[in-house]
């Protein structure tokens, strides 16, 4: 092994560790490539064993897979197992409970404060989701129709999702914490006539009023023509039915406490939130559920009926309501999560993100709920009530595969060991990444700190459109370099593009782009198929284009290096800011950096680093100088950053995503930042900006 201090490893290659190898799904790199070989040359053998562990009312009657990617043959189309009869809901717990799996726990439920917490077994799941599909029938919702779902990590969220999938409803799922105005644009686009929402919720020492929120939407819809006939809404907080009054106007939401000490978890202090209530249109999920049947009998659907859709922002415009299929997805979904994170029965298994993104969807609930997984849903954020909090949650459970941000990662990294080190994680078995590219050192903290060189590590890439995991290393079989995706997932065929469209070869950076469908790629945009194609398919016909840019080294593992709309001109040279960023963490005194462009009277565009240090460091111009070195030597000169911040926080999602268009606002000196609400400290972006450079 390297050096102690990890230095020396940013190079190695980590081969499988035996006790993970042995018993492994994919358990060799020459298994991988004669399954990966079958996937990708006979799409129908490969997938059509893996659909017969599943329920099918019925199988395909024409092509197992139909499609075009070339926009210049037709219009794009992707097509897997049409004709064939099944449903989600029943593939995700029917089938299990007939199985034996039915006293097995779905979900436990990990709530903000430590303590607040519960279970709920596949049983005792289809009850609940049956009774409430039967409630959304009873207010006239109907195959095809949408749903919006509007609500906080709980058990009620994955119910409402199983139960619009029962009845061949199509839920659009919105982040709880988007404004009124974003939540009501997605309700506009998918016109939807039902909102499933909460009254609200604790995040960390924050309260958020979900309700307040919906009622803007609602609002906003109504004014625009367009009206929510029904809301449902969870009562979260409230703990007895004495502390709502409700009226036509307005009811209040008293949450009463014990004590009045400070010293409380916010979550148990007094509260009040005011929630307008409309008669007539908003229930309580508690009391539509007290007497209707827990029997609900599924709608039959076909693969490619859609299944839900979930909106992601682009580059520029109106979000996008990506839209999945039922066959495909279920299968890509569930095999995905097999494979990646290597479950078995019994295991406990964790993913920290929200349902509002499509982690949430795949890897909280259709692809371990597919595979009849005990999983945890947790409302709270990492550092509280301390930077503990995950490990303490891990030991508490005996987690045996956890998957988290690598933004999640770096702010744990940041207050050193001990928070780790405090609880027992020997259950822990693989850790995952998701959402960006890991920066190598934050890779070494997590496999040495966290999975004290026990764990095998997945970094895995993979976007709200392809519905799955399309870049990433295998557990028992894949040798790992820090910071690489590694390899192709199954039926997944990469290439790098260069501008011009030429295929590289061989070693090379360039455009990532699939030339082959997989089954869990998304199948349009919901009411704009001209977007869909002039997003994902006109630059390079033939190819699904994934806006991101990577590179290949010479042994062929892909290192994912960022969107190309964050590449960043300089001089002529296109700079990855990821590579930037990478160069800066691997500064002893640096947690995290984020990169943004910054204009330029000579060069066009320049780099503008955001740099959060380690506690115990402090900022200076000695350090600001070692940082430019930095860069200079493990990228070369023309990299050099011209701006330096000390930022003590980034502006970031309560799901740990970093808005970098506020930070692009904050180097230019532009003060109309937009829309913050989803951010988890507002007060970040003033600090930013007393902190700007007076050259800036």
């Amino acid at each position: 092994m390297a050096a102690e201090n990890g230095a020396g490893e940013l190079d190695m290659v980590f081969s499988p560790l035996k006790h993970i190898q042995d018993g492994a799904h994919v358990s060799s790199m020459e298994q991988y490539r004669e399954m990966y070989k079958q996937s990708v040359e006979d799409p129908e053998a490969f997938w059509g064993k893996i659909a017969k562990e599943f329920y099918w009312k019925s199988l395909p009657k024409g092509k197992f897979l139909d499609y075009n990617f070339d926009v210049r043959k037709g219009p794009i189309f992707i097509k897997w197992m049409e004709g064939a009869v099944t449903n989600m809901c029943y593939n995700m717990l029917d089938r299990h409970i007939s199985n034996g799996l039915g006293d097995t726990v779905a979900f436990y439920w990990e709530g903000n404060d430590p303590g607040d917490d519960g279970k709920i077994t596949y049983t005792s799941l289809l009850k609940e989701v049956c009774k409430f599909a039967n409630v959304l029938k009873s207010l006239g919702v109907q195959k095809g129709d949408r749903v919006a779902i509007y609500m906080p990590m709980i058990v009620e969220l994955c119910t409402a999702m199983l139960a619009c999938a029962r009845i061949g409803a199509i839920h659009s799922i919105v982040f709880g914490g988007f404004s009124s105005a974003s939540l009501a644009e997605r309700i506009l686009d998918a016109k939807c006539t039902v909102l499933i929402t909460a009254d609200g919720v604790w995040r960390g020492s924050k309260l958020l009023n979900l309700k307040e929120i919906s009622n803007g939407a609602m609002q906003y819809c109504t004014e625009r023509g367009h009206s929510i006939e029904h809301c449902i809404v969870v009562r979260h907080l409230s703990p007895s039915e004495e502390s709502v009054r409700e009226d036509a106007g307005a009811g209040d939401l008293d949450i009463p406490s014990e004590s009045d000490d400070d010293s409380q978890p916010p979550a148990k202090r007094p509260c009040k939130i005011s929630i307008g209530w409309t008669k007539g249109r908003d229930v309580w999920w508690h009391q539509v559920m007290a007497n209707v049947s827990d029997q609900c009998e599924p709608e039959w659907m076909d693969a490619e009926d859609p299944l839900f859709m979930l909106y992601t922002s682009g580059s520029t415009g109106k979000p996008k309501g990506v839209l999945h299929t039922i066959g495909g997805y279920m299968l890509y979904s569930a095999t995905t999560f097999k494979n990646v994170f290597d479950y078995k029965p019994g295991e406990v298994y964790w993913c920290t993100a929200d349902v509002g993104w499509i982690t949430g969807h795949t890897y909280i609930t259709y692809g371990p709920l597919g595979v009849g997984a005990t999983g945890i849903i947790f409302e709270g954020i990492p550092t509280y009530p301390d930077p503990g909090r995950f490990w303490a949650i891990v030991d508490k459970y005996k987690v045996n595969k956890f998957y988290t941000a690598p933004t999640a990662i770096r702010a744990l990294m940041r207050y050193g060991d001990a928070h780790v080190k405090k609880y027992s994680r020997s259950s822990l078995k693989v850790l995952g990444t998701v959402g960006e590219p890991i920066n190598p050192e934050a890779w070494l903290w997590y496999y040495h700190t966290v999975g004290e060189g026990k764990c095998a590590i997945v970094d895995t890439f993979w976007q709200t459109e392809t519905g799955g995991h399309v870049v990433t290393p295998l557990p028992g079989c894949t040798p790992c370099k820090p910071g690489s995706a590694t390899f192709p997932f199954f039926g997944v065929v990469p290439e790098l593009l260069t501008e011009e469209g030429a295929v590289i070869e061989g070693e090379g950076e360039g455009y990532l782009v699939f030339k082959q469908p997989w089954p869990g790629i998304m199948r349009t945009v919901y009411g704009n198929t001209e977007r869909f194609e002039t997003t994902y398919f006109k630059k390079f016909p033939g190819y699904y284009v994934t806006g991101d840019g990577a590179k290949r080294d010479k042994d062929g593992y892909l290192w994912i290096t960022g969107r190309i709309d964050d590449m960043v001109n300089v001089s002529g040279h296109l700079l990855s800011t990821a590579e930037i960023e990478s160069a800066l963490i691997e500064h002893k005194a640096v947690a995290e950096a984020a990169v943004v462009s910054h204009p330029h009277q000579v060069k066009g565009e320049c780099t503008y680093c955001f740099v959060t240090l380690k506690e115990g460091n402090q900022y200076s111009e000695d350090l600001a100088h070692e940082l430019k070195k930095k860069v200079r030597s493990k990228i070369g000169p023309f990299a050099q950053p011209d701006f330096l911040q000390n930022a003590p926080g980034l502006p970031k999602t309560r799901s740990g995503k970093i808005m970098r268009r506020v930070l692009r606002k904050i180097a230019r000196g532009d003060r109309d930042v937009g829309d913050v609400t989803t951010l988890a400290d507002e007060s970040v972006i003033e600090t930013l900006f007393k902190l700007r450079p007076s050259d800036a």
